[in-house]
């Protein structure tokens, strides 16, 4: 695919969860990537619609935490408004909260406890809408899930894949509109500052960081070789 005179907008929450294997898939389709940050954002200056693709990533807080981190509010009023204007927009973790939020679903601590570490995906009912995916799940590749959070399956949305443990972990509305709960975006060395920003959640969780590093070591080459397909495959079809 090429795509030459785009832009991507990418919206982060803390420094260290960047776009990862995502960046150089937008780069290679001829995307110019800007950056901001939520917290700091001048949100009443941002257009929900000025960008050719708009990516929310994530972040350790709550979408229902919007009075202890006020920037919560216009952020997902800006997701609500490219959403209903079906601008392609990809959602992940955090972002896919947002977008659940948004689009009128219930977000909220999830029961099982946090789910952090590497595991495979099941297939959602309407998995093949998403080949690329499809095919990870069958593979049974493992993917990094990090959140404490889960969000029911918003109404009209395609169900693309869920864990044992949390049912909706990635979600399609058109081709505009990519959540997902999971991170196929990372890699196993990005990993090592998650460690050290992380290092109060894992703590409190439990998670065993040797062990962690270990499991990113091992599953992460695949997940990336993967994403670089799941990547391309969904901008090839909501840009074509």
């Amino acid at each position: 695919m090429t795509v030459s005179g785009r832009r991507a907008l990418v919206i982060s929450h803390v420094a260290f969860e960047d776009p990862g294997t995502l960046a150089p898939a937008l780069a290679a389709a001829g995307f110019a990537i800007e950056a901001v940050e939520a917290a700091t954002a001048d949100w009443p200056s941002l257009s929900a619609l000025a960008d050719d693709l708009v990516i929310v990533l994530g972040g350790p807080i709550g979408v229902y935490e919007r009075t202890a981190y006020p920037f919560l509010e216009p952020e997902l009023a800006f997701v609500r408004a490219r959403l209903a204007a079906q601008r392609p927009l990809i959602g992940i973790c955090l972002g896919a909260q947002l977008m659940a939020a948004a689009l009128g679903a219930r977000v909220y601590p999830g029961t099982r406890g946090k789910e952090i570490g590497w595991a495979p995906l099941t297939r959602g009912t309407d998995a093949d809408a998403f080949p690329e995916l499809a095919l990870l799940i069958d593979a049974g590749t493992p993917v990094l899930h990090w959140h404490g959070d889960t969000f029911d399956l918003p109404a009209g949305a395609r169900h693309l894949a869920g864990t044992e443990r949390y049912a909706n972990q990635a979600f399609s509305l058109g081709t505009h509109a990519l959540g997902l709960q999971f991170h196929p975006e990372v890699t196993a060395p990005a990993l090592e500052r998650w460690y050290v920003g992380h290092t109060c959640e894992l703590s409190h969780a439990g998670v065993d960081v040797v062990a962690l590093r270990a499991d990113s070591r091992r599953h992460g080459p695949a997940l990336e070789a993967r994403a670089a397909g799941l990547w391309r495959g969904w901008l090839g079809r909501a840009f074509s």
